[in-house]
């Protein structure tokens, strides 16, 4: 672990303010397209599922409307399962992965469960390749009760409005070399704080919740994967992200009160996936192959249960 070098925005040890914030949003650019890459994705979708507008962001809203797909056979006898991807914009395979698995797998579990997928949470994310959205806020450390994070907020306020109990959530997302080289350094320079430059894990894994880690659902979620993509190994001391292991390819956050997003949901069967895509061992389409693995190694667990 080493301490990681200053951010060019900002003064050490003292928070930003709005000019700084401001200075930091002066600096993002759109590198790819939402519309292109994700909304063209969701048409050929209503051929056979629910596509639904459930809000936009305010930073351009004819730009960025947030959509959710729904299987369509609807009933309140089944199990619903919720599928987020896209929470932090530039994790590239959760937004892909999301749609991977509604074109391929979705309408298979629709007999078993009520499906929901919001495939892209944070589509400024998406297109400026970002953890934070405009304001400089983490929409996975926002969702809480008042929180006003508009990503976070909006699918808080849709999940709510269906009053439904979620059995599983499961969160796509990736860690990757761009946390070290841009990401902590930009968290540390925004809190006027100091952060270690932990080591990025080779592989996939996931984070569990600590109130409720179901041990076995993660252990079949890793199983699943490891069919398709390699497992993130333990560092020196035992840690992934500077968290001990609590199991082979897991480690357990607080989710609630870290506003993480498997957190709101209060599932029954709640993960976090984490792909490495700057791994040598992988491409772009294998990341997104790991993504739906994870997603149908647990929803199997969870019928095998039933």
């Amino acid at each position: 672990m080493k301490q990681l070098e200053s951010y060019p925005i900002g003064i050490s040890g003292q928070r930003w303010g709005e000019a700084e914030k401001q200075q930091w949003l002066a600096r993002q650019e759109i590198k790819r397209s939402y519309k292109t890459e994700v909304q063209a994705k969701l048409e050929p979708l209503k051929e056979r599922f629910d596509v639904v507008q459930y809000g936009e962001l305010s930073y351009d809203v004819a730009r960025y409307p947030l959509y959710v797909v729904r299987t369509r056979q609807w009933d309140s006898n089944k199990s619903t399962v919720l599928i987020t991807g896209g929470v932090h914009g530039y994790e590239t395979s959760g937004v892909q992965g999301a749609i991977r698995f509604l074109e391929t797998k979705a309408e298979a579990y629709s007999a078993l469960f009520n499906v929901i997928v919001a495939p892209c949470l944070s589509p400024w994310g998406y297109e400026t390749i970002n953890r934070w959205n405009p304001n400089a806020v983490d929409p996975n450390r926002s969702f809480y009760e008042g929180s006003t994070c508009e990503e976070s907020a909006a699918l808080m306020r849709y999940i709510a409005a269906l009053d439904l109990k979620i059995l599983a959530h499961i969160d796509l997302h990736e860690t990757t070399d761009t946390d070290n080289s841009e990401f902590r350094p930009a968290l540390a320079a925004r809190d006027g704080g100091v952060h270690s430059n932990w080591n990025i894990p080779d592989g996939f894994y996931l984070v569990g919740d600590t109130e409720n880690p179901v041990v076995e659902f993660q252990s079949a979620i890793i199983e699943g994967v490891e069919a398709v993509t390699h497992i993130a190994p333990p560092d020196d001391e035992g840690k992934l992200i500077g968290v001990k292991l609590a199991q082979h390819g897991v480690v357990n956050y607080a989710t609630k009160s870290l506003g993480l997003c498997i957190g709101f949901s209060d599932a029954a069967y709640a993960t976090t996936t984490e792909v490495y895509p700057d791994s040598p061992k992988v491409d772009d389409e294998n990341c997104i192959c790991a993504q739906v693995a994870a997603i149908t190694g647990g929803l199997d667990y969870i019928l095998k249960r039933q």
